[in-house]
């Protein structure tokens, strides 16, 4: 029991102690719990030979993420990606595969293997990359966009892929991986019954599991659910949805199907179903823990020694794999029509490998299809790819920066000038939108977002696609004629942007500005905007008159009371705005926490003047 606990620190302390590093660092997560396994194992020495154990428990977390990934496919959303899908994401994987596989056998190796690192070739880092872009915030962009469509098919071609592994292995009559012979020694009557079945047979019993997971994901899940919640105990929730996943995986297994495919196919069953959301949240702390004890159980194994007996070889092979990745992607970002920004965002956002390499690696490698040597070589090459990630980042800005006097592509001609201009057209800006020009005012709406001014157009609302930030395209919306500038867009930075360019041209454009929270009103404040709309302050205040009506206050008197707080905080804010200093935390400036403390005692004591009960002053009384 104290070497089982000792060991369970050490685990846990080692990932509570790096990842976060990794992910201030922007190395991202996966890298995170790479290391500390390297930390545990090639550095410090201090894993065992538990490490077998944790990484086979482990693999029942790539199980619960291809659940998930399949979970979030909802059949609509996919069909309308289908052109990305399958043109850019297909492209990508099968021309990576075919040039990787074919330098691969050049190279000496057999075609069995060539296929398998042909496919680990193609993925990429869902996780990094995903992350990086909504860091620098442009996964909203066209080049974003298309790299969440490549990433997207690399995810669902992860579940034909590790079905097809089993089909190469070396042993003529097939392989029995390490899962289905635990499957096989727990279930032995119905694994002997099937072995018994001739081929056609266990073929439509195959059929027939793959049916049954479909049927039951639409019909019979229901009712269960609804049984287990009638409950009301908070746990029933995460033992039906573990035991959703575990059951489609001993069925899928026991017939000898990946367990991937059907817990994929289980989670796009269910993403349409009521309990999707619940059946996510139950789930993913589960999938975090045991994705990472599996990265970490990677990082534990792999042999340092090799990289440091023959670096040469295994870095030039993470440059070529590398270089292969961005010739593919730059012939696809050049034929999607992509360019500028957007074509360097995808070529070498995309270019190292991904995080689902080390699981087809794993499992390759237990299938006999990789030998040890070759693959704890592709591990090493896997791992150096998504470490020179930030740098390929870093590039693509640096080239994107030197076609920066290109216009960027794509944008509509504004051919509209109004008095009003609206930036963004989000839940925000539609409402404002909507009443300006319902009481008979033009506007002119811009919105970076294509499908949003899409969506607008055919509700009859005519928006211009195009960077609000870009100074030409508020000259050419009518900044210098306007009266009103409304500024709505969701990025804080790409608000005080605008307001302050704005401000800069037009000292007297009056500027509406919305806000995210405090901290965004003081920023946009000294940026010059005039008014400035906290998006959920109204709502907020309206609540909280709801509240009062219902503890005995009448209509009258909670709105008078809803009035003053709004009154009051808004001259707050004003004047919490012209002592704040920007990049110092709030709580350490000592003029603005005393000023906040005063003008919280100012707003109680209005309140209370309200209802006629002003509180005694302590100092008259002495």
């Amino acid at each position: 029991m104290e070497s089982l606990l000792l060991q369970a620190s050490i685990y846990l302390g080692a990932a509570v102690l790096i990842v976060p590093l990794a992910v201030r660092a922007g190395l991202g997560s996966v890298l995170g719990y790479l290391a500390a396994g390297i930390v545990m194992g090639p550095v410090l020495g201090l894993a065992g030979a538990e490490t077998e154990d944790l990484r086979h428990y482990a693999e029942f977390g790539v199980v619960l993420m291809l659940f998930l990934v399949g979970l979030e496919l909802e059949p609509p959303a996919l069909w309308a990606m289908r052109q990305s899908l399958v043109g850019l994401g297909g492209l990508q994987m099968a021309l990576t595969s075919f040039v990787a596989g074919l330098g691969l056998l050049w190279l000496g190796f057999d075609w069995r293997e060539a296929v398998v690192l042909g496919l680990v070739a193609a993925l990429s880092s869902t996780a990094i990359v995903l992350q990086t872009m909504t860091e620098r915030r442009v996964l909203r962009t066209p080049g974003g966009r298309g790299s969440f469509a490549v990433l997207l098919a690399q995810d669902i071609a992860v579940v034909p892929m590790l079905a097809l592994v089993p089909l190469l292995t070396l042993s003529p009559g097939g392989s029995v991986s390490p899962e289905q012979k635990e499957v096989g020694e727990a279930a032995m009557p119905i694994i002997g019954f099937l072995h018994s079945l001739p081929g056609w047979a266990d073929t439509l019993v195959m059929l027939g599991v793959v049916g049954f997971i479909v049927f039951g994901g639409h019909y019979l899940t229901r009712p269960v659910f609804r049984y287990v919640h009638a409950s009301r105990l908070p746990e029933m929730g995460s033992f039906i949805a573990l035991f959703t996943v575990a059951g489609t995986a001993f069925l899928t297994l026991a017939v000898g199907l990946s367990p991937a495919l059907g817990t994929f196919l289980a989670g796009v069953v269910l993403a349409n179903s009521e309990f999707r959301h619940q059946l996510e949240a139950d789930i993913r702390p589960y999938k975090g823990i045991l994705l990472g004890l599996f990265f970490m159980a990677v990082g534990i194994g792999i042999d340092f020694r090799l990289l440091a007996a023959d670096p040469w070889t295994l870095v030039g092979l993470t440059l070529a794999l590398v270089v292969v990745k961005v010739l593919v992607l730059a012939a696809l970002a050049e034929g999607f029509g992509l360019k500028g920004r957007d074509r360097w965002l995808l070529t070498l956002g995309l270019a190292q490998a991904g995080e689902f390499g080390f699981v087809l690696v794993g499992f390759a490698a237990q299938e006999t299809i990789l030998p040890p040597l070759v693959a704890q070589k592709t591990l090493i090459v896997v791992s150096l790819s998504m470490l020179v990630t930030p740098l390929l980042f870093l590039a693509a800005d640096w080239l994107s920066r030197l076609g920066e006097e290109q216009p960027s592509p794509g944008y509509d001609p504004i051919d509209e000038k109004g008095r009003v201009i609206i930036a963004g057209i989000g839940r925000f800006g539609q409402v404002v939108n909507r009443l300006v020009r319902m009481s008979g005012i033009q506007t002119v709406v811009l919105d970076h977002d294509m499908v949003a001014v899409q969506i607008m157009r055919r509700f009859g609302v005519k928006g211009f696609f195009g960077d609000p930030t870009r100074p030409e395209l508020l000259q050419a919306a009518g900044l210098s004629e306007a009266s009103v500038l409304v500024v709505a867009v969701d990025d804080r930075e790409n608000a005080i942007k605008i307001v302050r360019y704005a401000r800069h041209v037009r000292p007297d454009l009056h500027i509406v500005a919305r806000a995210r929270d405090r901290v965004h009103v003081y920023e946009l404040f000294q940026a010059g905007a005039n008014d400035i709309v906290r998006e959920t302050f109204d709502s907020s205040i309206r609540a909280g008159r709801y509240v009062l009506e219902n503890m005995g206050f009448s209509e009258y008197e909670a709105a008078q009371r809803s009035r003053t707080y709004f009154r009051v905080d808004r001259a707050a804010m004003r004047d919490l705005a012209e002592i704040w200093v920007p990049g110092q935390p709030a709580h350490l400036n000592e003029a603005y926490v005393a000023r906040a403390r005063q003008l919280d005692a100012d707003l109680e004591t209005a309140l209370l003047e309200e209802a006629g009960q002003v509180r005694p002053d302590p100092e008259a009384a002495e």
